[in-house]
């Protein structure tokens, strides 16, 4: 095994909904850059010190419960890129409370407003970002995505090694 790593944490999408997104990212993310499936963040950058901590915290907010709604409720500007913004009360809640748990140890990125979004799109120009915004909108409507579970990974700098799953009931 590999000497420990900052730790990021995600929300998992459905099989469904997954499959959906990484079309549209390998439709749009320049393909050099697009190592990873879609994913909702909830932590950039944990230490690799709260790994025990963080996996039980993960189990206790999934092990028999219902996963919480979701929605893709609109369409955002990374500037250099676009994103799905997702709105799910409920799993802003999850992170709230485990943000609490950590909020000595978070980093500034982390400890500021979360903006639940999955990037489709990032690391182009302003221009090619802003057009493909437009076309999106075009048909957009809001629709329900599924959270299926939460997930840990270790960050080595290319593409996340896993460490953890905890999927909902």
């Amino acid at each position: 095994m590999s000497a420990p790593a900052p730790i990021i944490v995600t929300a998992l999408f459905g099989k469904q909904d997954t499959a959906y997104f990484d079309a549209l990212r390998r439709a749009h993310f320049p393909a050099e850059r697009n190592q990873l499936p879609a994913h909702l963040t909830m932590f950039h950058h944990l230490s690799p010190s709260l790994e025990a901590e963080l996996r039980q915290r993960l189990t206790n907010e999934t092990r028999g419960v219902r996963p919480p709604p979701a929605r893709i409720a609109g369409l955002m500007s990374l500037g250099k890129g676009v994103a799905f913004r997702i709105e799910s009360p409920e799993l802003a809640d999850i992170r709230d409370r485990l943000a609490d748990s950590f909020a000595a140890m978070l980093t500034p990125q982390d400890a500021v407003g979360w903006r639940p979004h999955v990037t489709i799109q990032n690391k182009v120009t302003p221009a090619e970002a802003k057009a493909l915004q437009a076309a999106l909108a075009l048909d957009f409507c809001p629709r329900p995505v599924a959270i299926a579970g939460l997930a840990s990974w270790w960050y080595r700098g290319g593409p996340w090694e896993p460490l953890s799953r905890h999927m909902f009931a």
